[in-house]
């Protein structure tokens, strides 16, 4: 549908313009991409839909874009013909790793802005992140429709920001389409074309790649130097692989294959290769015949800020889990996975995550894209622990913490960027004192909005820092963080012990001040959730060896007094006192068997005050069974 706008060979580099949409999350980027869709003509009336680059049922669903979208649009101006490749990113903290890939492909940076909400935290870590790869910056107020829209007053602010005239910044509306063709007018004459060498020898960059079942690894590319010709070997300076490709082309919007990509232009490649291995982001595609002398400067590996334990509840799928998450990490290079064995819920793998939402959202792929049913740990963060002997550990599993006296741990920190109304400080500021942060600077970007800086501990943020942030603001205020060093802390682990045996995957490595509350809360959740046996079972949260919780779960008691209708009390004392034995018998020799939906609730990290009555209801129904 859309061959009319491709040239077969690569496109003339003067004529190209690079760039990608930028902003905070819900800003508005998809809608507006999808006017610059329509504008351009490459996506017919009849097949538009909204949000056009969210391929992703989950994307569709929770409207947010997860995964960054590379298209190729053309634009005409001044009677000349010019090639836009825009990339669509997302707009959420936990995908930032995302955004810096596609800022590495482009030379231009449209800065969105709604209108109605002004400059929020990840606008601001977008707009850094812009300027430190030199782009130049395109400062766009979107949403200007709508009745509560503010531009003037939010055109000052991004003026103040970016040091520009406030007459500067452009004003549209994702959803009418006013403006939008202005935007790629000043596109055309702001943003400069490609600055690589066409003579040289060929070099582009992997920015992205995804596993087609039929057709094997499809590897997105930025060429920078040179040009790749179809039916010409290439070669991966990175991990030494040649391959002769199937095919190359550009995506507008579809994948439309072409002769050959130039340098400037944004394409991909289609290898044939079957092994995941065989592709990595940030390696350097050059030509095998006329190969480049150095390969590009790549990509810095993101490092995850989350761990959490993913098991198959079926352990048959352990090897399928493995396949699925190969595949994945060809689409989301920021996750890391190692192997892991638990005794309560067996093999499965611990994994590292950039943040809980990226956590839920590659759980739900797995789930949904493989097939897989699984059961995700408490989240934790890496933890330096040294011994008493000196020796150091890095803890990201409460069981891998050392036994024996504990000199010192260190847990990572971060510095948090909050932007809040100014109603809203005194809030903001309790919500950071109980998770121990500690304030730095505060700065008032506008007459009625503040920027706070903190530096929190990452174990604080990644559980429910967020979600408690926007109740206490009534969702006004927006968060960002990035690392920023460890310091000391008085931690301790928290073991549930169920009939006096440890069990790991319920431990969890927690302040001295907070510990028992967690021992109190898991304990009593536990209570709820394990079946009754026909013996007592104590539920305890210990430190070492002290305990500080205690829940029982009450034995079934069969009434062993029915039969007698009357007569002497001893036949009854003695019927009840056998009763006891046999049940102080069971209890020695019995063994409590946690069943998988219990786990699955108390591991959630949704509301731990009562467990819902599906749960409990599954829970007896699976007894039953095993009855």
């Amino acid at each position: 549908m859309v061959a009319q706008h491709n040239r077969p060979g690569s496109t003339d580099q003067s004529l190209i313009r690079n760039f990608c949409i930028i902003a905070h999350i819900d800003h508005g980027k998809s809608t507006v991409a999808d006017r610059i869709l329509q504008l351009s003509g490459i996506v017919p009336e009849r097949e538009m839909r909204d949000r056009f680059l969210d391929r992703m049922d989950i994307e569709q669903e929770r409207g947010i874009t997860i995964k960054s979208q590379a298209v190729r649009v053309p634009w005409t101006f001044d009677d000349q013909e010019y090639t836009l490749g825009m990339i669509d990113t997302p707009g959420h903290v936990d995908f930032t790793y995302e955004v810096s890939r596609a800022l590495a492909a482009c030379e231009g940076a449209v800065l969105l802005v709604d209108a109605t909400q002004g400059i929020e935290a990840q606008t601001l870590s977008n707009l850094y992140m812009a300027i430190d790869h030199n782009l130049t910056i395109i400062p766009v107020l979107n949403k200007i429709d709508l009745p509560s829209a503010e531009p003037d007053k939010h055109a000052e602010e991004i003026a103040g920001l970016i040091g520009c005239e406030p007459g500067d910044v452009l004003r549209v509306s994702g959803k009418t389409g006013e403006g939008v063709a202005d935007l790629l007018d000043t596109i055309v004459m702001d943003v400069p074309a490609p600055t690589g060498d066409p003579e040289a020898p060929a070099r582009a960059l992997i920015f992205d790649s995804v596993y087609d079942s039929y057709r094997g690894i499809v590897t997105y590319i930025r060429m920078v130097d040179g040009e790749l010709r179809k039916r010409e070997k290439i070669h991966m300076m990175g991990i030494g692989m040649t391959h002769d490709p199937i095919e190359i082309g550009v995506i507008s919007p579809d994948m439309t294959p072409t002769d050959a990509l130039g340098a400037g232009e944004v394409g991909y490649v289609i290898t044939g290769a079957k092994d995941v291995s065989q592709s990595k982001v940030g390696d350097t595609v050059t030509s095998a015949a006329n190969p480049a002398s150095e390969p590009l400067p790549g990509y810095r590996d993101p490092k995850p800020m989350v761990y959490a334990g993913l098991f198959p509840i079926d352990n048959a799928q352990f090897p399928e889990l493995r396949d699925a998450l190969d595949k994945l990490k060809l689409n989301d290079a920021a996750l890391e996975y190692v192997p892991e064995t638990s005794v309560a819920l067996g093999f499965g793998f611990r994994c590292g995550f950039l943040g809980l939402l990226h956590m839920e959202i590659v759980s739900e792929r797995l789930s949904r894209e493989f097939g897989l049913d699984l059961i995700s740990t408490a989240p934790n963060v890496t933890y330096e622990v040294t011994s008493e002997d000196g020796s150091v550990h890095h803890v990201t599993n409460p069981s891998e913490f050392p036994d024996g006296k504990v000199k010192r741990i260190v847990e990572p920190m971060v510095a948090a960027d909050i932007i809040t109304p100014k109603e809203f400080i005194g809030a903001v500021m309790d919500l950071c004192q109980e998770n121990r942060g500690i304030m730095g600077t505060m700065e008032y970007l506008s007459a009625d909005r503040v920027e706070m800086h903190y530096h929190i501990p990452l174990a604080e943020i990644v559980f429910d820092f967020f979600d408690q942030l926007k109740s206490r603001t009534k969702g006004y205020a927006s968060l960002d963080y990035h690392e920023d060093g460890e310091q000391e802390a008085d931690l301790v682990k928290v073991d549930i012990l169920i009939q006096g045996e440890k069990v790991d995957a319920f431990s969890a490595i927690v302040h001295r001040d907070k510990a028992y509350s967690y021992g109190v809360m898991m304990t009593k959740k536990l209570r709820e959730l394990i079946p009754r046996q026909q013996f007592e079972i104590p539920i305890q949260a210990a430190i070492g060896s002290r305990i500080i919780a205690r829940e029982t779960i009450r034995a079934l008691r069969k009434d062993v007094l029915a039969k007698c209708y009357g007569g002497d009390i001893s036949r009854k004392r003695k019927l009840l006192e056998k009763q006891k034995a046999g049940k102080k018998r069971m209890k020695m020799l019995g063994h409590v068997e946690v069943p998988q939906e219990a786990f699955i609730a108390a591991l959630s990290t949704g509301d731990d005050k009562s467990v819902d009555r599906d749960t409990k209801d599954k829970i007896r129904a699976a007894q039953k069974t095993e009855n």
